[in-house]
């Protein structure tokens, strides 16, 4: 982990503010569910908030004990990146990336959770009348430091530790 402290604090700490930055610019900006276009037919900011996990799965779900559970699996998810991130070899730089951008975003939405006991989302991704569920800026580095990820694996490049 010496090795990586300086990346994986700066990365970790960079999603985190740009994250929780543009959460409260935007909802300061929208009201619930209220749109504005950035890239006509294409992009636009939308305030909504996710109550459920990833892309909005168990939103649904009314239990009292959702938020508990989301954030009990999120510590799990941020302590299995601690543990891979810790037996990485020095060569091991993209493995390195990828785990940072996913522990940043876990704990940019866990602050949320903690919060709000939901998370706030607002990156609307459409083409016509067929949207991609609405994202953040934790989401899209858990998203991209997961693709890293893969294709670290899938193409042997930098494989992590044994």
């Amino acid at each position: 982990m010496k090795r990586f402290v300086w990346l994986f604090v700066g990365l970790t700490g960079a999603i985190l503010v740009l994250d929780q930055v543009t959460k409260a610019l935007v909802s300061a900006a929208l009201r619930l569910h209220e749109s504005r276009s950035i890239i006509p037919g294409f992009l636009s900011l939308t305030l909504v908030h996710n109550t459920g996990a990833a892309f909005g799965i168990l939103a649904g779900e009314s239990s009292p004990l959702r938020t508990a559970f989301f954030l009990v699996v999120s510590v799990v998810a941020m302590g299995v990146v601690l543990w891979l991130l810790l037996r990485l070899r020095p060569e091991q730089k993209v493995e390195a990336v990828a785990l940072s951008l996913i522990f940043g975003g876990a704990v940019g939405n866990v602050i949320d959770r903690i919060r709000f006991g939901k998370v706030i989302d607002f990156i609307d991704v459409f083409y016509r009348s067929y949207h991609w569920p609405a994202f953040n800026v934790a989401d899209a580095a858990i998203s991209v430091g997961v693709f890293l990820l893969f294709w670290c694996l899938i193409l042997g490049k930098d494989r992590l530790a044994d």
